[in-house]
């Protein structure tokens, strides 16, 4: 059959919001999602700093959640919140006051131009390494941000920023965006102390994405904001895309281009891998995991919000996207499934929160990690700003004996988040939990 070209051209935009469409509908799974009703409990506060997942294990009978920041910061300044907490249950450990939190050692901030740990670094997933009987070796999956001042642009390697046309950030015109990436620490102790094996993945300065184009006044680009759940003989991280999916150039830039690249994303890396992850990391191409830790992803298909239902790039204000991922098994449903938040404005504002679920244990065959259902919304409290949900276990027998956290849950589970405001009392930030989960078959 000869092939026929045809007599009119789709525009390059239209052709892509096409192809996307098509691509979701395929790879979206036809099972129906399971049901689950939101029970309203007391106010129950964590009393620290938290902006971002809450990451923690079971060391023994012990209940550890490593909440808060460390590190270096261009913007905000030097921070040593990241702590843990310990508990007999995971209710026990979430009432843990600041001043009982335990600061571990941390690695030192290394001068721009050396090699080591670059910026502040949030803990958003602890894996714990299961050929260790005493639970003791943990690696953390951190969120990192960096700046040009703190991180300048090296030739020779091409990591670090250029500030030239560098977007704004989000406390006002002179404050500079952030640069996201995602590392990988381990500890040998329980958590005690940390030692950092490097970059897991990140974006480079050419997918950054500037002035004029850039007035989300948060990230520049990069990634993060991750979750990680182990399947098989990988350890899987779903995380937010933030950069443009190519060379970033403001002649020819095309924001249909950048949403297509951008959204809930996955890459993976083998277990045995961990000790020495740089350069190990493969990114999901739309076909397999075949990109490098720093080149062009694909993102999952179905949790993108498509344009015509008011989704869009990340860098402009006012148009929607998912973000921030929480991912769990749950031994009740039988699969995984997926908390997160929804930006609709500038600063990453939006109040609600919205679930998916993925049905293939085994996320190493196929396609099977790409197919999460539509997002479906769980929460909305309108004029507050809602981050960082996840699902987090009780202290419930059940709970208890299986050991639950947030990345292995069952039945029931506290829904937290962290909730932004404003009353009379002024701006209120608080991390916290109202309500209960319960999923239903």
């Amino acid at each position: 059959m000869k092939h026929v070209t045809p007599t009119f051209k789709l525009p390059y935009a239209l052709l892509l919001v096409c192809l996307f469409a098509l691509a979701a509908a395929c790879n979206s799974t036809e099972t129906k999602a399971p049901a689950f009703t939101l029970t309203k409990t007391d106010k129950f506060l964590f009393n620290s700093f938290v902006d971002c997942n809450m990451a923690e294990v079971w060391v023994g009978d012990t209940f550890r959640i490593f909440p808060g920041k460390y590190g270096e910061d261009t913007l905000w300044g030097y921070s040593d919140n990241l702590r843990f907490g310990n508990g007999a249950n995971a209710d026990e450990a979430f009432a843990n006051k600041f001043e009982d939190l335990i600061m571990p050692d941390m690695p030192k901030n290394v001068k721009p131009t050396e090699n080591g740990l670059h910026g502040a670094a949030w803990f958003e997933t602890v894996y714990q390494d299961k050929n260790d009987a005493s639970g003791k070796t943990l690696y953390a999956v951190y969120h990192n941000e960096n700046y040009p001042w703190n991180y300048p642009y090296n030739e020779k390697t091409g990591e670090g920023y250029i500030y030239k046309h560098w977007p704004q950030g989000i406390t006002g015109v002179n404050s500079p965006a952030a640069v996201c990436r995602i590392g990988i620490m381990k500890s040998v102790d329980g958590g005690y102390s940390w030692d950092n094996l490097g970059i897991f993945i990140e974006d480079l300065q050419p997918r950054m994405i500037l002035k004029p184009h850039n007035t989300s006044n948060t990230f520049a680009g990069g990634v993060g904001d991750p979750s990680a759940v182990a399947s098989g003989e990988y350890l899987y991280l779903f995380y937010g895309e933030y950069g443009y999916p190519g060379v970033y150039d403001s002649a020819a830039y095309d924001p249909v281009k950048e949403w297509s690249g951008q959204c809930v994303s996955v890459a993976r890396i083998k277990l045995t891998d961990l000790d020495n992850p740089v350069g190990k990391a493969k990114r999901w191409d739309g076909k397999a995991f075949a990109v490098l830790p720093d080149g062009i992803g694909t993102p999952v298909r179905s949790l993108q919000i498509p344009m015509e239902e008011g989704g869009g790039p990340a860098s402009v204000p006012g148009k929607m996207f998912h973000w921030g991922p929480s991912v769990s098994w749950n031994t009740y449903l039988n699969c995984w499934v997926m908390m997160m938040a929804r930006a609709e404005d500038s600063s990453w504002k939006g109040s609600a929160i919205y679930i998916s679920f993925n049905f293939n244990e085994d996320l190493s065959e196929g396609d099977n990690s790409q197919q999460w259902t539509k997002p479906q919304q769980v929460l909305d409290i309108p004029g507050h700003t809602l981050w960082y949900p996840s699902l987090q276990p009780m202290n419930t027998p059940e709970d208890i004996e299986n050991k639950y956290t947030s990345v292995r849950l069952g039945k029931r589970a506290r829904l937290f988040f962290k909730d932004m405001f404003t009353n009379e009392a002024g701006f209120q930030s608080e991390y916290k939990s109202e309500y209960i989960i319960e999923f239903k078959e």
